[in-house]
């Protein structure tokens, strides 16, 4: 399918964009937070389980499918950092919904004050960092080793953002001292499809097929102190999943 195609089926979905999806996501996203919140007291493990019918719902009021391939890559006792890709919003909801096993995000502490949303992230437990600051950015990420045992892992965006044109870009390295620090293998997983179901910064929404490729896990011990040529196999590997057109440009050794 085409991007002029594309556009035009946004066009004929925009009203149920708005009358279903956007009124069901307001307010799902607010009264699942809340309750996830006050379970967070009680049984902070089941309070996760919301997120994950929460996106799930999401997902299919978008009729969006979605597909995890290699799950045998990802032992369910082992905790990992997990790296994937980022294309859309809708990775997140993808991963949440479908994972089927307890994880922690790594998330900006910008999300912390949206209502419903925050208040959920906190309960659940997920891991704030501000990025503007990289020593409290470290001091989070320590604080959060006690969450990640007997097969708790934790999920980060390594590019730091969305990619815009859908080309992915240049990794940062927070996630790798992180892996590093806490001695956990790294996971490296590839999203593809979620940018045709929702690009970046905006609401145009399209139904869509999303793809998950879990590859094998990768030890950051085996790299001694070459951080780059760690960051760069990991790169690789996730790349490898995506189309040519989509892998951007790796960077220089």
């Amino acid at each position: 399918m085409t991007e002029a195609t594309r556009k035009r089926l946004r066009w004929l979905y925009f009203p149920y964009t708005w009358l279903v999806f956007v009124p069901f996501l307001a307010a799902t996203t607010v009264s699942f937070g809340l309750v996830a919140m006050l379970l967070a007291f009680v049984a902070p493990r089941a309070a996760f389980h919301f997120g994950t019918v929460w996106s799930w719902l999401l997902c299919r009021v978008n009729f969006t499918r979605v597909r995890i391939l290699g799950r045998e890559n990802a032992d369910p006792k082992q905790s990992y950092v997990i790296m994937s890709n980022h294309q859309s919003h809708f990775d997140i909801l993808a991963f949440y919904g479908h994972w089927g096993r307890q994880f922690r995000w790594v998330i900006k502490k910008e999300l912390k004050n949206i209502p419903g949303l925050g208040w959920y992230c906190a309960a659940g437990g997920h891991i704030f960092i501000d990025r503007s600051n990289r020593e409290k950015a470290i001091e989070s990420m320590r604080a959060a080793r006690p969450l990640l045992a007997g097969g708790i892992s934790v999920m980060i965006f390594p590019e730091g953002t969305r990619s815009r044109d859908g080309r992915m870009r240049e990794f940062k390295k927070g996630g790798f001292m992180m892996a590093k620090d806490l001695g956990l293998p790294i996971l490296p997983l590839t999203i593809s499809g979620s940018r045709h179901v929702l690009p970046g910064k905006t609401l145009w929404l399209l139904p869509g097929a999303i793809r998950i490729q879990v590859h094998p896990p990768i030890d950051p011990a085996a790299y001694g102190e070459d951080r780059e040529r760690l960051m760069a196999n990991v790169r690789a590997v996730i790349a490898s999943g995506l189309p040519p057109e989509e892998r951007g440009e790796a960077p220089a050794a």
